[in-house]
């Protein structure tokens, strides 16, 4: 192995990042997934009978590994991946881990064994994963936690992932985007991605690029990044 003689260049193209979208069932996450550079969808559960795209139905951690090795070999055309969702992927990863120890749950282990299996096992594929010539978006459904501090209460809308899985999912990301919605004055619904994090909800980007909020459209997010195409001409 040789060591590097120069600093790599900063990756500013949308579909070169690994992205987490999340929110709320048929808001249009897989929308705009579709909406990526040649995407590959790994879909976990349906819901993608109203696109046209390419997908490989995924109901194994061993599918899903497999697909990826696929992936790996480069033999495609392929330019982002899209894991559709990151929730049932999580199961069926916890499905393995139990059937590789022999148990009925990841709890059954002591002192959490069970459950750092399957968050050692998810870090594991995502890191190889991640580091592929790729674009990666991983969408995942919405949960509420509740959030109690010596002075407020309040709720925050983050991804449906517990424990340290969460945590591994959120910290991956370069981007973590909430699609959310709200009525205008009109009574008409208004969806939005939310790049910012704020007390109420997950969200952020490690570039500080984007405004806190952008119209739900892949041509309002793809702005704000280099596309390396124009920046030759």
């Amino acid at each position: 192995m040789e060591l590097p003689v120069s600093k790599s260049p900063k990756v500013l193209e949308l579909s070169k990042q690994v992205i987490l979208i999340y929110g709320r069932a048929k808001i249009g996450k897989s929308t705009l997934c579709a909406q990526f550079d040649k995407p590959l969808f790994l879909a976990t559960e349906s819901g993608l009978n109203q696109l046209e795209v390419c997908k490989v139905n995924i109901n194994t951690w061993e599918k899903f590994l497999e697909a990826c090795g696929e992936i790996a070999k480069g033999k495609h055309d392929f330019k982002t991946i899209v894991v559709d969702t990151i929730d049932n992927l999580v199961v069926f990863c916890s499905d393995y881990v139990c059937r590789t120890h022999d148990i009925n749950h990841p709890a059954d282990l002591p002192h959490g064994k069970g459950w750092n299996f399957v968050t050692v096992e998810i870090q594991r594929a995502l890191a190889k994963l991640s580091m592929l010539p790729y674009g990666l978006i991983l969408v995942s459904h919405c949960d509420m936690e509740e959030i109690e501090t010596k002075v407020k209460k309040y709720n925050r809308f983050t991804i449906s992932i517990s424990g340290k899985n969460r945590a591994t999912f959120l910290n991956i990301a370069d981007l973590i985007l909430f699609i959310d919605s709200e009525m205008d004055k009109d009574g008409n619904e208004r969806r939005m991605i939310r790049c910012r994090p704020s007390l109420y909800w997950e969200a952020g980007n490690r570039y500080g690029k984007l405004p806190d909020t952008i119209p739900l459209d892949y041509n309002e997010l793809v702005k704000y990044f280099v596309d390396k195409k124009e920046e030759t001409k």
